[in-house]
């Protein structure tokens, strides 16, 4: 995965994803949740080279993904514990970045009220 057409691709493909441009015309942002309640899980920079992307981690998680792949780094503007920046250029597996990808969804979507999660099928 080293393109934003794949990025969006596995984004779209996600329970309740949504594309906002929040900040600029640049910062793409994927959200979930209910339209009144949109909660941010990845976003990239679409002029980006190479294409970054940034996830939600657990804290102890995005600790032992920093030291074991060097194209993985603190979250670029954001909780650097909460939050880390994957570069997307061959070097960390594409399995692992669906996977954060997907763990990001999963940990910002559980942290929606339980009647929002009922309310979309979570």
């Amino acid at each position: 995965m080293q393109s934003i057409a794949d990025l969006r691709a596995l984004c779209a493909a996600l329970p309740h994803s949504r594309e906002t441009f929040p900040f600029d015309a640049t910062t793409l942002v994927f959200k979930v949740g209910p339209p009144d309640a949109l909660k941010m899980y990845a976003l990239t920079d679409v002029q980006a080279d190479p294409v970054t992307v940034s996830v939600k981690v657990r804290p102890e998680r995005g600790d032992e993904l920093r030291a074991a792949h060097a194209a993985i780094t603190p979250g670029y503007h954001l909780n650097k514990r909460h939050w880390v920046t994957v570069t997307l250029d061959g070097r960390v597996p594409d399995d692992l970045i669906r996977d954060l990808i997907v763990s990001s969804h999963e940990l910002v979507a559980g942290g929606l009220t339980r009647a929002q999660r009922e309310e979309m099928g979570l």
